[in-house]
């Protein structure tokens, strides 16, 4: 994981918990326990970053 990635994953931690109601370390938590992190937001960060906070929580997160 490169910086921009890394800050882009931080970023969308903290979309989905206020989102969701939830602290970053739950979603953190919860979206490891699922690979999301690795296998979605890190893998396809070129096209994520892209794209708007809103779409990226609710259409492909949630």
């Amino acid at each position: 994981m490169n910086k921009e990635s890394f800050s882009f994953v931080v970023y969308m931690l903290h979309a989905c918990a206020n989102k969701w109601g939830k602290k970053p370390s739950e979603v953190y938590s919860l979206l490891s326990s699922v690979d999301c992190i690795n296998s979605l937001l890190v893998k396809h960060y070129d096209i994520l970053h892209t794209q708007g906070t809103d779409f990226i929580v609710q259409d492909e997160i949630s």
